[in-house]
């Protein structure tokens, strides 16, 4: 699998909030800024988009990121996902959720 041109950014934006506090500060405060300085780039966000940037790098808490809720009313499934669902294959996602919020003491499923 090829990396990306957003996840090598978003990957270089990581190690310098980890390398150097000022700019993790000012990344928490005013990402946009934070960014463009950092790669020399100026940002295109789709309109009505922002970006929040929260500091998890706290140890001693654990933190959980609830994304917006897809529109499951215009999915359409491809040919292998149609074998899956048709043949009662698990594709494992929900499991390895599962799994992991077990390890972590928070869930235990019934």
């Amino acid at each position: 699998m090829e990396i990306t041109q957003e996840q090598k950014m978003y990957a270089e934006i990581v190690q310098k909030a980890w390398d150097d506090a000022g700019f993790k500060n000012e990344l928490v405060n005013n990402p946009i800024e934070a960014i463009e300085k950092l790669t020399g780039k100026k940002l295109n966000l789709p309109e009505g988009k922002r970006i929040i940037v929260r500091d998890q790098t706290d140890e001693s808490s654990l933190y959980i990121n609830i994304p917006a809720k897809p529109n499951n009313d215009d999915i359409e499934l491809n040919e292998n996902q149609l074998e899956m669902v048709a043949g009662g294959a698990d594709t494992g996602i929900i499991k390895d959720v599962v799994d992991f919020l077990s390890s972590l003491s928070l869930y235990s499923p019934k």
